[in-house]
């Protein structure tokens, strides 16, 4: 009964959630519409000069606003456009809603965006990714197999291209020197167990020369409970072949059986 009664005066989390983010989401949409007036040149010169206002001391918070007009701006001017993606030519017809601009705004403050097949979450992403690259430090949308890896680093790259910043993609067959390419992007996606590995084979290296990723700076996990639930529960084990048996368990069985019997008795 309370459970109702709490629902029916404050309304749902997600209800309270959008509400928290309706004037962030308003100045947004205003944002968008001055937008609506500049070039491409233009407005792929927005990400610049994001970059060097956040250089000059202002926060993310201060440029997110305008982040991710620049990011629904560059979406509406791809409507109609076709690529390839993932095998699949798809033709742009995405725009932003304002809940998904509530979801950006969660995932860029690292919460939880739960959102449900077909709501778009793909896209919900690329504005937290494209605010949080501006720093220059790279940024990972970490997914769960090769094939939305590549999906989504080519659907949402043409999103990022537009705004003048690189997309990467990291895949299990690539050589260390490509991995270190897709890396120096502003925005690498990829699986959680390459990206793993990846950061195991780095702390292996013995030669600065031989790491492929950067710093960590900032990730979105898709799938998150996949990823940090039910893959988590595998190791991440990398070993490799010796120069001798190490099958000694023939000979030290007895001697461990001897021991475990003298320690009963």
């Amino acid at each position: 009964m309370l459970s109702k009664l709490t629902r029916v005066f404050l309304g749902d989390k997600s209800a309270r959630t959008f509400r928290r983010h309706k004037q962030a989401i308003e100045r947004i949409n205003q944002w968008d519409e001055k937008f609506a007036s500049l070039s491409d040149d233009q407005l792929r010169a927005k990400t610049q000069e994001l970059r060097d206002r956040f250089g000059q001391g202002e926060t993310l918070e201060d440029l997110l606003d305008e982040a991710f007009a620049v990011v629904k701006q560059a979406c509406r001017r791809l409507v109609g456009q076709s690529w390839e993606a993932g095998g699949t030519t798809i033709s742009w017809d995405m725009v932003p809603f304002d809940v998904q601009l509530a979801g950006g705004i969660e995932l860029h403050r690292t919460n939880i965006a739960e959102m449900a097949t077909g709501e778009g979450k793909t896209l919900v992403a690329v504005m937290p990714l494209y605010l949080n690259a501006l720093t220059g430090r790279g940024v990972h949308l970490i997914t769960v197999n090769d094939y939305l890896a590549k999906r989504d680093a080519q659907w949402m790259g043409k999103v990022y291209e537009l705004l003048g910043m690189t997309v990467g993609c990291i895949l299990t067959d690539m050589s260390p020197e490509e991995r270190r390419v897709a890396y120096a992007c502003d925005v690498t996606y990829g699986t959680n167990n390459e990206f793993g590995f990846d950061y195991l084979r780095d702390n292996m290296a013995i030669s600065p020369d031989h790491l492929v990723q950067r710093d960590h700076h900032y990730a979105i996990v898709d799938e998150v409970d996949s990823v940090l639930i039910d893959e988590a529960r595998t190791p991440l084990i990398i070993s490799g072949a010796v120069d001798r048996s190490i099958a000694q368990f023939s000979a030290l069985k007895p001697l461990v059986s001897d021991l475990v019997k003298k320690q009963n008795a």
